[in-house]
Order: C-alpha cells, then structure tokens, then sequence
C-alpha cells in the first residue's frame, strides 16, 4: 500500500474508570491498547480518575513506552476497595462536554459503562461521535464492595445491567474479551452482535524456559480479592503428596491478603508460601518464567490477561472451569480445568502437571506458547482500527 493510500490518523479518546496506577486486567487492557495505537500513528487521549483528589488535570504521560494525552478527573477513593478511585456522577457529564469540546476525537472507546465511560458516551452520541464500547464488568464482581445487605444485592445486579445496557446501547459497537463473554452479556441486556475481541499482548515480551525445574513452583499473578478464589488453591497445597514440596507465591495485591496470610498459618503452609505484594513488570515476568506452573481458581473472569501471560512464559495451567478460562485451556494439551472450589479436584490437577514426564512436560508448555499466538495485540489492534472506522469485522 503506498503511503497515499493509507488511512489518515484518527484522534481517538479512550474512556476509563480504571487505569494507571491502577492494577487490574481492564486497566492493562486500556494501557496496552492504548500505547499500541499511539505506535501505529494514531493521535490517543486517555480520560481516567485522577491518582489523588487534587492531581486533576491533562498530563503526557508515558504508557507502555509511548507518550499519550491523559486527562486526570478528579476522583476520590472509594475505602471499601483497597485501591479503586471514581469521579463522582453529577460532574463526569460537565467534565466530558469540556473535553470533547477541548479534543473533538472521531471515535470514543469507553471501557466501561459506570461513570467516565457513561458520560463521554451520553455526550458524545449528542455530537454524533462514533462510540465504540468495551465491556469488562459484571455487576456480580463489585458486590463485595457495595456494603450492601445480602437481601439488597440481587436488586443491584439487576440494576447494574439494565444501567449497562442504556449505555452501551449509544454504541456502534459492542465488545468483550471472549465469546463466552459476549454471550453473557447478551444474556443480560438486549445487545446483541457483541462481537469478542481478544486483550491482546505482546507475546515476545516473555520468556519461555524449556529447562528443568529446581523445584516445584506453583504461581498465582493478580489482585488478592476474593473472587479470585485463592483461598481454593491454599487448601490444595496439603493435599499433596508431600514428596513434591510444593511452593506457591502470589504475585500481586489486595482486600484479602492478611486473611489469606492468616489461612496459610492455619493449615501449616506459611513456609511455602509466598506473598510478593505488587512488583514491576520485570518481575512479575521473571515470577513467571521461573515457575513450574500457573494455577488460577477465579470464577469471574472475562479473559484474565494473567493467564495470557503465563502461557506466553511456557507454563501449564491450572484453572478453574469456569467463565472464559476453558476459552485458554485446552484440556490435556496446555493445561486441566477443575470444578470452580473442588480443591481436591484441583490437587489431583496439580499433581498430574507436576508428576509428568519431563518430555510431556515440555510438550505441554510449548502447547502454552502456540496457543497464546492466537491472542497477539497486533490483531486486536486491527481489529479495533476497524471497528473505529466502520468497516466491518468478523467474529
């Protein structure tokens, strides 16, 4: 294609509830989509809370290596949540005239439908913008920080996806990480044609080792909250045969860490386990890399980018069946499923990874690394470069 005939740049604002310095799957989705469009040429501004009450403002901020336009509104911290910041509703409709006023982007990909991203697509379909939407949420995740009596929350799940669907409804587009996904969002709200776009990642980032293992290293990476179901895992550590001395460190942060802290204590595991707290990139890859498994027990994930990467670092994995996890596990191959809080189940998992030949062993991490090919940010990227401009996709 010669250079006349390429596309002109677009001027795209990504909306976010969530983002840097924040450590989540939606927020990495945001960070990577967004440095990985800027490298393509395309003029990207990032609306996102604040980092403190008083830091509001619009900054170049460096993403992933790339200098972007970010535009800090200002937040305050919700303490229910150990990290999670919101603007607060009856402003986010006059910050979002200002900027669009400010910017005049040709497309508006919001991440959410809560508060940034409910307002940038409200006032956006107002100037007829093209608004793409990308659903990371489901109202069941966030129960745990409501504060809600127990009677009162099937009524705020309802009413979560009924205030979903009147936003993403101003959508041209709709997606989500998988089809499965795509499928329970259609479920639960009259959208249809949600079309399931992978997160993406940059795969040669990570670093495969084929060589034997010193010792049997089991390794979680994300937030510590309970949806993540760790505690399962915990309580399939005794349950194996001590011969294998396995170890298991948690890579990340959150809520449930001291009571998880306190678990390993009761069953007589402390020893060998580990909690890293929050690490650099380099080192949560370097966790990956030396480890001799991946091991993720959540029922609430839409992708789990964690899981994309340990497959990029060559590890087997462990997962509940659950969700989009069977989407990355293909049984026998790369990995086993178990039944969602069977920690018996999942032992006999761990064991039948860890007890392998080292021949099938390194079959089924090299099954970790062809399967992961599938999920390169490359394609994301075109696809979203797509939807942007109207053209068609396919599922």
């Amino acid at each position: 294609m010669s250079t006349t005939d390429r596309p002109q740049p677009l001027r795209i604002l990504l909306g976010c509830d969530t983002f840097l310095p924040d450590v989540n799957g939606a927020a990495r989705f945001a960070e990577r989509l967004a440095a990985g469009l800027v490298q393509r040429g395309h003029d990207v501004h990032v609306a996102a809370p604040s980092k403190r009450h008083r830091l509001a403002g619009s900054f170049v901020e460096e993403i992933e290596g790339e200098r972007m336009t970010v535009h800090r509104w200002a937040s305050w911290r919700w303490y229910p949540h150990d990290w999670l910041r919101f603007v607060l509703p009856w402003r986010a409709r006059g910050y979002a005239r200002k900027l669009l006023d400010a910017v005049r982007p040709d497309v508006i990909h919001i991440q959410s439908h809560i508060v940034i991203g409910r307002a940038l697509a409200i006032e956006g379909a107002k100037r007829g913008i093209r608004i793409v939407a990308t659903n990371h949420v489901m109202p069941e995740n966030v129960l745990d920080f409501t504060l809600l009596p127990e009677r009162a929350k099937r009524l705020f799940v309802r009413w979560g996806w009924n205030a979903a669907d009147r936003v993403l409804r101003l959508a041209s587009a709709v997606t989500t990480p998988t089809r499965r996904a795509a499928d329970f969002l259609e479920r639960n709200t009259h959208r249809r044609g949600v079309l399931p776009v992978s997160c993406g990642l940059r795969a040669s980032n990570y670093t495969a080792d084929f060589s034997p293992r010193a010792r049997n290293e089991l390794v979680f990476v994300g937030r510590v909250t309970l949806e993540k179901e760790i505690d399962v895992i915990l309580r399939a550590i005794p349950r194996l045969d001590p011969s294998l001395d396995v170890h298991f460190t948690v890579v990340g942060d959150g809520d449930q860490r001291k009571s998880l802290e306190r678990l390993t204590t009761e069953l007589g595991i402390a020893d060998r386990v580990e909690f890293t707290g929050r690490v650099t990139d380099e080192q949560l890859r370097a966790h990956l890399t030396g480890a001799s498994a991946f091991v993720i027990a959540s029922i609430a994930e839409l992708q789990s980018i964690a899981t994309m990467e340990a497959m990029a670092s060559g590890l087997p994995i462990i997962a509940a069946n659950a969700m989009a996890l069977p989407h990355l596990v293909h049984e026998g191959e790369n990995g086993y499923l178990f039944q969602a809080g069977n920690d018996r189940e999942l032992a006999e998992r761990i064991a039948t990874v860890l007890e392998q030949s080292p021949e099938s062993f390194e079959r089924m991490q090299r099954a970790s690394v062809a399967a992961v090919q599938v999920h390169d940010i490359d394609r994301t990227l075109d696809t979203f470069e797509s939807l942007y401009r109207g053209e068609p996709v396919r599922d």
